[in-house]
């Protein structure tokens, strides 16, 4: 992961984008965070990284202004994430990676890991981003996410295996 002061020298804004998120565990602490976990814990069971490698993310996507932290107790002092409005900018491309894996990554007798149907009318919106039912350009944030019975378990699973520990 390269820092904030070994930024790339270049104009290319695919690789000004890859100083930012350019590592596996970047892009899963923003799922986590787009899957509505705003807490450390949270976001290091489900990407399943080491503490330090969750702590290092975390800061340098603030310092890059992609989240924020806010704190949510004082004695002893914890903080939750929260997107940024450039955080939340982010998310198509997430989605993308989504449609690209569901369509290529996988076996075909696995069920799609997350359905997405549109609150305004109630219709899944598949792997695209304009809902096929009204035509509407959809954002995360008109969304309602429903897991597969398979990503629901693992998940729940992770967190059954972090709290053996």
């Amino acid at each position: 992961m390269v820092r904030v002061a070994e930024k790339t020298d270049t104009v290319c804004p695919v690789a000004r984008s890859l100083d930012i998120v350019g590592d596996r565990w970047t892009v899963l602490v923003l799922r986590e965070l787009y899957m509505g976990a705003t807490r450390f814990e949270e976001i290091q069971i489900q990407t399943e990284a080491t503490p330090q490698m969750v702590a290092t993310r975390l800061k340098s996507l603030e310092a890059d202004g992609m989240i924020e932290r806010h704190p949510y107790s004082e004695k002893p002092l914890r903080h939750e994430y929260r997107l940024t409005e450039k955080g939340r900018s982010f998310y198509p491309v997430i989605h993308a990676l989504r449609a690209w894996g569901e369509t290529w990554c996988k076996d075909e007798s696995e069920e799609i890991a997350v359905r997405f149907t549109h609150r305004h009318c109630g219709h899944d919106v598949g792997l695209g981003s304009v809902c096929p039912k009204c035509g509407i350009q959809v954002e995360r944030k008109d969304l309602d996410a429903s897991l597969s019975s398979q990503f629901a378990n693992e998940r729940t699973e992770r967190h059954a295996a972090f709290k053996r520990k």
